[in-house]
């Protein structure tokens, strides 16, 4: 999997083709889509136009949660598939645990055929915290290939990073950015940029992959497409870590996942 992708959340369907051509244009390879964005079409209208091998594409898409259990699951996926064009998945994630329904291990379960299948390459969750995710390790024969999360340098998520690596679970950052709520105005990000004479989301973007962690920025401006992907010619020393580290707050953007049970 390549540690830097694309991600099209909240890309509008008839805007997701040129958004992913214009990625894949830049040099991206990792896509990343999901059923609830709703731009599964698009993407895979992108993907089809592109004309690359498909061994060099790496497609990632997701189970929405009112899809969750065995048989629902297994519809979803294929119903997944045909939107994307595709034979089969790179990784398919569980978008969201909604430990409150319970769902959750028999849908891994499916899951764990799919991947026995070969119909998904890898398996993986998004947004499961600690204990979800050791149920899922107790429960299941498979262990998730990625953990998909909120990460930023505002919830650099340290604890549930060092349990992962403990158990062999990629890290996946969604919103390594911060959205761009304010995060890249901290000055302590205005000074990296200008001493490495590059952009603040560079710097974050660097920091993230010094981290070891996968991030999928999202864009549709194509000029800043290809800045997202310009992050492998400078390196951040430690004291630069050490400040972006400063910038941790515990501040979420998106909902708690430990009680986050919505389906609509």
């Amino acid at each position: 999997m390549p540690q830097l992708g694309f991600g099209v959340w909240q890309v509008p369907d008839t805007e997701a083709a040129a958004a992913v051509s214009s990625a894949l244009e830049a040099g991206y390879r990792s896509i990343d889509t999901a059923a609830i964005y709703e731009n599964e079409k698009g993407t895979g209208q992108a993907l089809a136009a592109a004309g690359l091998p498909r061994e060099e594409l790496f497609v990632t898409t997701k189970l929405w949660n009112s899809d969750q259990g065995y048989d629902a699951m297994l519809r979803a996926f294929d119903a997944s598939l045909d939107k994307l064009g595709l034979d089969y998945l790179d990784l398919y994630l569980i978008h969201w645990p909604t430990p409150g329904r319970g769902l959750y291990p028999d849908t891994w379960r499916a899951f764990e055929k799919l991947y026995a299948d070969g119909r998904a390459k890898a398996i993986g969750v998004s947004n499961f915290p600690v204990a979800q995710l050791q149920h899922l390790l107790d429960s299941g024969s498979t262990v998730p290939a990625v953990n998909q999360i909120e990460l930023h340098p505002n919830l650099p998520q340290g604890e549930l990073r060092a349990f992962h690596a403990a158990q062999g679970v990629a890290t996946e950052a969604w919103s390594p950015l911060g959205q761009g709520k304010g995060l890249l105005a901290e000055p302590a990000l205005a000074a990296l940029a200008a001493k490495h004479d590059r952009s603040p989301a560079q710097v974050v973007l660097r920091w993230h992959l010094q981290l070891g962690n996968v991030v999928i920025p999202k864009s549709v401006t194509p000029s800043r497409i290809r800045e997202n992907l310009d992050v492998f010619g400078f390196e951040l020393d430690a004291d630069d870590v050490a400040a972006i580290g400063a910038l941790d707050n515990g501040h979420r953007l998106g909902p708690d996942p430990a009680n986050f049970d919505y389906v609509g």
